[in-house]
């Protein structure tokens, strides 16, 4: 009785802490919110103190924009916290948000960490979640909560291999009977792509750009495999040599090299999976190939590159940005029940 009356006057909630964006699941309501993970923060305040300004779209919308005495903080990097106490506050905020405040007790929640996050790591997921106002904290490692959200069948014997391609990691898993038989985590996701492409123009064409705009040639004219129509995006950017605003064409090819050095990261790590698998999950992977989520799924070509680069086939989950929020908001109904499902219990 007194569970029945806690998850009644509670919001249990699971979230989807990631490098680019927070994404939280209410459970019996679904996923009702998604934000960046960026927090503005005013320094230089009297004895050193620093406040909050802004947090997820808002915090966005001044970066780039802030003037000194104000930074954009992205508190999360490659999947883990970089910064506790931000992440700390920055889950609070949002947790409240998600809530709307109206939760009677403390929420229960579920949490994703990335595959070959370390203990460490872990914990101090696990400690801004208890600070931000938990009650309780599972973990759950993000391959799990991939497959859960694309439907894997995760429970039976036979094998299902999954990898979600993120902001800050890439998190690939083999599961078999409710459990990891095999997980890891490259560091290599959105925002690599993102930074490949800077350095690249940076190199090549002598112009330097921002985040927001190479996420936009990735977005439109990126792809990760070779096709026979090349495109082509004008962008805006500075003369390195100049100093000056320059106005320059960038063809799809080029945005194709810059990338391929990260893609060359994940395909690597796919192929080890593969070759790490028990010989009877590899052959359970091999009929039913491997299932691909998370942002960087929708990357033109990337089905068709592991396709090539594995022999296997390759299929894209329905709404590949949201199945680790779902995955995690189905956990919460695994909890007390089927423990192999997480990473680590309270």
């Amino acid at each position: 009785m007194l569970r029945l009356l806690s998850r009644f006057f509670s919001n249990d909630i699971a979230i989807d802490l990631g490098t680019a964006n927070t994404l939280i699941y209410v459970r019996d309501k679904g996923i009702v919110l998604d934000e960046p993970s960026i927090v503005a923060v005013q320094t230089g305040l009297p004895g050193g103190k620093n406040k909050i300004l802004a947090v997820g779209t808002e915090a966005k919308k001044m970066q780039g924009r802030a003037p000194r005495n104000i930074e954009i903080v992205r508190p999360m990097k490659d999947g883990v916290i970089a910064d506790f106490n931000i992440t700390e506050r920055m889950l609070g905020v949002l947790m409240r948000k998600a809530t709307q405040g109206r939760s009677l007790v403390p929420p229960c929640v579920v949490i994703c960490v990335p595959g070959g996050s370390t203990q460490v790591e872990r914990k101090a997921i696990r400690d801004s979640a208890f600070a931000a106002g938990a009650s309780s904290v599972h973990l759950i490692e993000e391959p799990m909560a991939a497959a859960l959200g694309a439907g894997l069948p995760i429970e039976e014997t036979a094998g299902s291999m999954i990898v979600d391609i993120g902001g800050g990691t890439t998190e690939i898993g083999i599961l078999s009977l409710g459990g990891m038989a095999y997980s890891d985590s490259v560091r290599a996701g959105g925002d690599a792509f993102d930074e490949s492409i800077v350095h690249y123009l940076r190199r090549n064409r002598g112009i330097l750009i921002g985040e927001a705009t190479a996420e936009d040639l990735k977005k439109k004219i990126g792809s990760a495999y070779g096709h026979d129509t090349m495109t082509a995006l004008r962008i805006k950017g500075r003369d390195l040599a100049e100093g000056t605003p320059k106005s320059v064409a960038v063809t799809s090819d080029e945005i194709r090299e810059a990338l391929s050095e990260p893609l060359n990261q994940i395909v690597r790590a796919v192929r080890l999976a593969l070759e790490q698998a028990p010989p009877e999950l590899a052959g359970d992977i091999a009929d039913r190939g491997i299932m691909l989520t998370g942002g960087g799924a929708l990357l033109q070509g990337m089905d068709t590159l592991l396709a090539d680069a594995t022999g296997l086939p390759v299929g894209i989950a329905d709404q590949p940005l949201n199945c680790v929020a779902y995955g995690a908001g189905k956990a919460l109904d695994y909890i007390g029940k089927w423990d192999a499902v997480f990473a680590e219990n309270p």
